[in-house]
This record gives C-alpha cells, sequence and structure tokens, in this order.
C-alpha cells in the first residue's frame, strides 16, 4: 500500500504533467462540417452540358393537364475529367404562360432526381428535383434572364442560384435527336432557405408586412431590370422565407422573361399599368413618406455596379448589339439612382393617388 503522502505526490505529479501538455491528448469533440446545400452545382458559371432522353414526345405534348404527369428519363453529364454519369429521373412539365403551346416552344420542366442514385458521386449529388427553364421564343432570351438572376445574386444573397447548361433532347424510341438548346437549372426555395438560415412561407401578405431591407432591395433589382411581372399579395413570380417561426417574412423574386433586360418578344406589361414597353422602368413598391430608408440600398447597388456590367462584357453567348443596348439600359438605371432628385421621384411613384403604383399584379403564378 502507498502511503498517504506519496500519494498525494503522485497525483500533484500527475496533474502538473496534464497542464503542462504531457501524457495523453484530450479529446475533442468536433461539430459535423456543415452541409454544402447546393452540392457544387451553382459553385461555377462555366457552361454545363446534360441530355434529357426519354419520351420525349408524349412529355412536349403534356401541356395542358392541370395535373401534368411525370416520365422516366435519363439524365446524363460528363465532368470534366470526361466522365459521364446517366441518372435515371422522372420530368414533367410545370408553369402557366410558358407552359402553354400557344406561348412557347418548350415547357419548363421539372426533374425529380432518386434519394440514392449515381448522381451522389457529381455536382448534382445533394439536389432532389430542380426547375429547368427552356426556351420560349429564341435561346438568346434564356442566357440573358439568367444573367437577371446573376446581377440579383452579386446583390444579396436572398436570391435564387441558376446554372445556365446546354441541354440535348432525345426521344427513346428513335436516334432522333433535337438541336441543343441553352436552359436554366434554378436553385430549389429550399436550398435557398437553408442557406439563409431560414424557412419557406406559403402564406399571401401585404409587402408592407415583410422586411423591409429585403423588399426595398428586391423591388430596386426589379426597377433595375425593368420588371413589372410580380406581387407579394399574389405571391407572382415571389418567394417568401423567414428566419424562424413568427418572424417577419422576407421577400424573394424570380422569373424575369417579362423584364425589359430580358426583350422576350411576347413579353408585355398588364394593360393595368398603363406602359408603353417592358424597357420603361416602373417602380412598383409600396408608399413610403421618409425616402431616406432607400440610402442604404441605393449604396449598394452602387458597390456592385462594376460587378453588373462585367457580367455583360465578358459574357461571350451575348452579341455585341445586346451587350452595348444593355450597358445604356443599365447607365440610365445608375444615372437615376445617383441623382436624388431622380431617384425620389421615380421611388416615391406608389404615393401618387394618381398613378398605377399601386395596381396588384394576379397574372400566372409560376411553379
Amino acid at each position: 500500500m502507498i502511503p498517504k503522502r506519496f500519494a498525494a505526490v503522485f497525483i500533484f505529479l500527475l496533474m502538473a504533467c496534464l497542464l503542462l501538455g504531457f501524457g495523453p491528448a484530450p479529446v475533442v469533440l468536433s461539430k459535423p462540417a456543415t452541409t454544402d446545400t447546393t452540392g457544387g452545382l451553382f459553385a461555377s458559371d462555366e457552361l454545363l452540358q446534360i441530355k434529357l432522353t426519354g419520351k420525349l414526345k408524349e412529355l412536349m405534348n403534356d401541356r395542358e393537364s392541370a395535373d401534368p404527369q411525370s416520365f422516366p428519363f435519363r439524365f446524363s453529364y460528363t465532368n470534366e475529367q470526361g466522365i459521364e454519369t446517366v441518372i435515371p429521373v422522372e420530368v414533367r412539365t410545370r408553369g402557366h404562360f410558358r407552359r402553354m403551346k400557344a406561348n412557347c416552344t418548350y415547357p419548363p420542366l421539372l426533374i425529380k432526381f432518386p434519394n440514392q442514385g449515381p448522381q451522389i458521386t457529381t455536382v448534382f449529388r445533394n439536389q432532389k428535383k430542380l426547375k429547368l427553364v427552356m426556351p420560349c421564343d429564341g435561346e438568346e432570351y434564356i442566357v440573358r434572364e439568367w444573367l437577371a438572376y446573376k446581377i440579383y445574386n452579386l446583390i444579396t444573397p436572398k436570391s435564387l442560384k441558376a446554372r445556365l447548361v446546354k441541354i440535348q433532347l432525345g426521344d427513346e424510341r428513335n436516334s432522333k435527336t433535337v438541336n441543343p438548346v441553352f436552359g436554366i437549372l434554378l436553385e430549389e426555395e429550399d436550398q435557398l432557405a437553408e442557406r439563409n438560415n431560414a424557412t419557406v412561407v406559403e402564406t399571401k401578405l401585404r409587402p408592407q408586412q415583410t422586411e423591409v431591407n429585403t423588399f426595398l432591395t428586391m423591388s430596386v433589382f426589379q426597377y433595375l431590370i425593368g420588371n413589372t411581372d410580380w406581387s407579394v399579395e399574389y405571391l407572382q413570380n415571389i418567394k417568401l422565407i423567414a428566419p424562424k417561426a413568427g418572424s417577419v417574412p422576407m421577400t424573394v423574386a424570380y422569373d424575369f422573361d417579362h423584364a425589359g433586360l430580358v426583350g422576350a418578344p411576347y413579353a408585355q406589361p398588364a394593360e393595368e399599368l398603363q406602359m408603353s414597353s417592358t424597357r420603361e422602368r416602373r417602380y412598383r413598391g409600396y408608399c413610403i413618406k421618409d425616402l431616406s430608408i432607400f440610402n442604404p440600398v441605393l449604396a449598394e447597388f452602387n458597390r456592385v455596379k462594376g460587378d453588373i456590367y462585367k457580367l455583360y462584357t465578358d459574357c461571350k453567348f451575348l452579341d455585341e448589339k445586346y451587350i452595348k443596348s444593355t450597358l445604356r439600359y443599365l447607365d440610365e438605371f445608375y444615372a437615376t439612382i445617383n441623382n436624388t432628385k431622380a431617384w425620389q421621384r421615380a421611388f416615391a411613384y406608389p404615393c401618387d393617388k394618381n398613378g398605377t403604383g399601386n395596381v396588384i399584379i394576379k397574372g400566372l403564378k409560376e411553379e
């Protein structure tokens, strides 16, 4: 038996060794790494080549039903190393205006991935379903709409991410293929909410009931691109996300094909707005008496001005004529927001009782 005085000395020396860093290392319990909710799909702006092969004729004709059918397709993607992955997916048509044959060549599509499939080793590994925006009346307008999403991403993280793709469509019953076309893969709203530490909200609200700064940022962005086809009241091309239950929802815009910046030939302002063209800008927020609240929002638009212009000057998929006209359109916006009288007149428009600033657009709600 060890004498008590030696036991006390032994315990003292053991504690000293531990404090000085000798002996076995302490066990540290670390938190799991945060999941990359986009799975890398939206981390790059490189054009992505994909193929969809299946019952193409049936899919393209399923455009009138209120409950569109899902069809089995093969989704294939080749990575940077030249390795092709084939993923069994389900595809259906979606949307309203762009889904109708009378309006568009191709309908928008929804692609559903298997829970556990070959995609887990690719950039699609965290995707459950993806919206695919297809060309409506000329694929150049797809590129322009994609760039509108990229502008929105520069201004705020509370915006849907978008990836430009080139799609090869094929019918499984024959060897015929359709010429590849541009498309846009859109981030799901659940992923948008997750990376903003929020949840999706479905409740319809008045714009005054939403978080002010996010709403102002969104509505000034809509003014920038010349888009009036939206409303919070009807969730027309608007998503709502909230940080937690009971908190004030934040507005997120999407679907920009009716914007003047895109210039789609089928796009027209709603008759109620009494506007001559989508290129005419109209601020469609609500009446705010103290316009100084816009100052930090406009400062943010000025901060990213060079990056916005660079989106267009660096894009290899645009023709020179469109680039020049777009830069002039952007010049007009920046001339307005950097002239106090001009921007206050523009953003006070909803306060004009004789104007159309408070007209609510119901439209055809996209999915």
